[in-house]
């Protein structure tokens, strides 16, 4: 996935908003005015920064080299991912998808009633183990 894609990809969920608060060569993508993405649009490889669940961060870091902490965000929320550096698109397009549904999720349920509703996101296999125990 490019660059021009993440964004297209991006901009086909419900309600979103792109923006460049942070400066011309960083897109932010925002569901109700709370980011969900963000992509530096001149950094080879290039990068996006979306967020997601702790366990699953954890989970997908160790899957892929190309998942990392999130640059200049909370690690523990957010995974800095290289979407030109082999993750399957499938993959990716999954990434957008949980991290769109944890903002609007977190939403106020009057911001909530205005966004399609959103399945709950899907905890890692390693997550539901750890909850066992």
């Amino acid at each position: 996935m490019d660059p021009v894609e993440f964004r297209e990809y991006c901009l086909t969920k419900p309600k979103v908003t792109e923006g460049t608060p942070f400066g011309e060569t960083v897109l932010v993508f925002k569901v109700a005015g709370k980011m969900f993405a963000l992509i530096s649009i001149d950094e080879i490889p290039a990068t996006a920064n979306l967020k997601c669940d702790p366990d699953l961060a954890l989970d997908l870091r160790d899957r892929y080299e190309q998942v990392r902490p999130g640059y200049h965000m909370n690690k523990k929320h957010w995974n800095t991912v290289e979407i030109e550096g082999g993750i399957p698109e499938t993959e990716l397009r999954k990434m957008i998808d949980h991290s769109y549904d944890l903002v609007v999720q977190s939403l106020p349920r009057a911001k909530r009633s205005t966004t399609p509703r959103v399945a709950a996101p899907r905890r890692s296999v390693a997550a539901k183990h750890r909850a066992r125990c």
